[in-house]
């Protein structure tokens, strides 16, 4: 469970300031054996708020924005968490038709209108995935929204998780729509400037909307500003940025990833490893960013973005060594 630990406010400019070195035996154990995954450009580590490993191994330097992928998904998902705070939505119950009405292509599925914030947010539409083999077909389409939409009804609504960006795609417009601001505008005010951090921009679809879900650039140490937020229960040093309400709900399973294994809450996957509880932001090729607040600490990997990360594979390396070493170093700490 997410709480809010003001003993342990972080300072933002501290987490951005230059590149740190592993310090102590066990944190320069995880940099070598983090060394030997070459997937793996860079693994940035904080716990209790102070920065204790900040690697480049090869690949961008820590300076630089790097993709994000589908680790974007978690971020929409606080996006959404900022909405209801602020009343522009009803809550994760409001439908599309409630929420925007205008998304809604002509000839959906009559049940398109009823799909609830709850299902975009925990991917459980039913409609047909536009992820894997259905990804390039879909954002060559003149209309990314209504494609995601017009998909066939493969599943029941609310019943299973379906991985599918083309969900996120749709709860970013809705939220465009709600809001009056674009994904991008939402990101730089509601976390970027509380955070004291730099959003780039990214994709938009042929209307307009940024791509709910995916293609984001940070640089890890602003990832590692955001996980802190979420790990200090939505605190930060300029005041709440989401509620603790709202990370709290995003972090009780919904659903379950059948390709992983892992919960999933809102926007963020769940799961345990030696013997604590972690949330977890993952994207393509091995892009993490892991909280895990009974250690209280906060993870960022990067990867090669152009290699994927399977969970029989190379994820599964990523999860050995958050079991294995990461989070034996900061019991031990």
């Amino acid at each position: 469970m997410i709480t809010r630990r003001t003993a342990l406010a972080f300072s933002t400019a501290a987490l951005l300031a230059g590149p740190a070195r592993a310090n102590g035996t066990d944190w320069t154990r995880v940099r070598d054996r983090a060394r030997g995954l070459d997937q793996l450009h860079s693994l940035t580590v904080a716990q209790g708020g102070t920065v204790v490993l900040a690697e480049a191994l090869r690949g961008p330097a820590l300076s630089r924005a790097v993709p994000i992928k589908s680790v974007s998904k978690s971020l929409v998902a606080l996006l959404l968490g900022a909405a209801i705070d602020r009343g522009e939505i009803a809550g994760v119950d409001a439908t599309l038709a409630e929420v925007a009405p205008q998304l809604i292509p002509a000839g959906a599925d009559p049940r398109v209108p009823d799909l609830t914030m709850a299902d975009l947010v925990t991917m459980q539409t039913g409609l047909e995935r536009t992820s894997g083999a259905n990804y390039g077909g879909w954002v060559s389409s003149r209309n990314w929204v209504a494609n995601a939409l017009s998909r066939p009804m493969v599943a029941t609504p609310g019943q299973g998780m379906l991985y599918s960006t083309g969900s996120f795609h749709i709860l970013g417009a809705a939220l465009a729509e709600a809001t009056g601001l674009s994904l991008l505008a939402q990101m730089r005010r509601r976390i970027g400037a509380p955070l004291g951090i730099d959003i780039p921009a990214w994709t938009r679809d042929p209307q307009g909307y940024y791509l709910g879900g995916n293609e984001m650039s940070l640089r890890p140490r602003d990832l590692l500003a955001i996980g802190e937020m979420v790990r200090l229960g939505g605190a930060a040093e300029g005041g709440q940025v989401i509620s603790n309400g709202w990370l709290s709900a995003s972090a009780i399973p919904r659903t379950q990833s059948r390709f992983s294994g892992l919960g999933y809450g809102y926007g963020w996957f769940l799961g345990r490893a030696d013997g604590a509880e972690f949330l977890l932001a993952r994207g393509y090729g091995g892009q993490i960013l892991c909280i895990v607040p009974d250690r209280a600490l906060t993870l960022v990997i990067t990867s090669d973005p152009t290699r994927p990360a399977r969970s029989g594979g190379y994820f599964g390396d990523l999860m050995a060594l958050l079991d294995d070493a990461i989070l034996p170093a900061a019991r031990a700490a």
